[in-house]
């Protein structure tokens, strides 16, 4: 369970998979979170409202958008919002021609709990 310093942070997860996008938020909501589950980009960006979400994790391979486009999508709202990308392929992203500038951190696939933790450690500080 969370630190007592800090307070439940709302995420926003998005992946087109069932299962890992079920999994990820038990995982988070176990700690205390509260999650918005979207199952494509479109759905993210009918949620997403500029200040609602601390922390954005999305899968990269999506059918219609990809988490790359939902990405720039949000941050063309909010420029400070964090989005984090869950990929089962980080190697072949890293070595893209072009940087993925708007996606502030990478986590590959599989991934733990404690992966999650520090994302969302990274992006909201806990309160003192």
């Amino acid at each position: 369970m969370f630190p007592p310093h800090t307070r439940p942070r709302q995420i926003l997860v998005v992946d087109d998979e069932p299962l890992v996008r079920e999994t990820v938020t038990l995982l988070l909501e176990s700690d205390g979170h509260v999650v918005t589950p979207a199952d494509c980009g479109q759905q993210a960006l009918f949620l997403f409202q500029p200040g609602k979400f601390d922390v954005i994790f999305t899968d990269f391979f999506m059918p219609l958008m990809t988490g790359e486009e939902l990405a720039i999508a949000i941050k063309s709202q909010s420029p400070t919002q964090p989005v984090v990308m869950l990929t089962a392929y980080p190697e072949k992203l890293q070595l893209l021609e072009r940087p993925l500038t708007a996606i502030d951190l990478l986590i590959g696939k599989p991934f733990g709990l404690d992966s999650l933790r520090a994302a969302i450690t990274r992006f909201s500080p806990a309160r003192v």
